[in-house]
């Protein structure tokens, strides 16, 4: 591959967090300071669930060739302070360049 035909995989994340008064802003911005190199939340919306209950969706852009796909990524926000569960929503290519 030459230079500049690197591609990226942006990454469709829905994080619930552990309870309903954690500030989910707050919460993308702990996720977004704990991703490795490399990674990067590049837009984020917020998604009633039921009773106040509130998922924050992530899009975030990770490196194509990472090895075991997203488990890195889902690890790492599965072990941010706040967050009670992570489920992919979707993952698409995108080439860049």
């Amino acid at each position: 591959m030459g230079v500049g035909a690197m591609a990226k995989v942006l990454v469709l994340l829905k994080v619930l967090p552990e309870d309903i008064n954690i500030d989910l802003e707050e919460l993308k911005e702990r996720i977004a300071k704990a991703l490795p190199e490399g990674y990067e939340v590049k837009g984020h919306d917020i998604e009633p669930i039921a009773f106040g209950l509130k998922a924050l969706r992530l899009y975030v852009f990770m490196p194509e060739e990472t090895e075991g796909g997203t488990e890195v990524l889902e690890k790492t926000v599965e072990n941010v302070d706040g967050v009670s569960q992570v489920e992919v929503e979707a993952v698409h290519r995108v080439s860049e360049g």
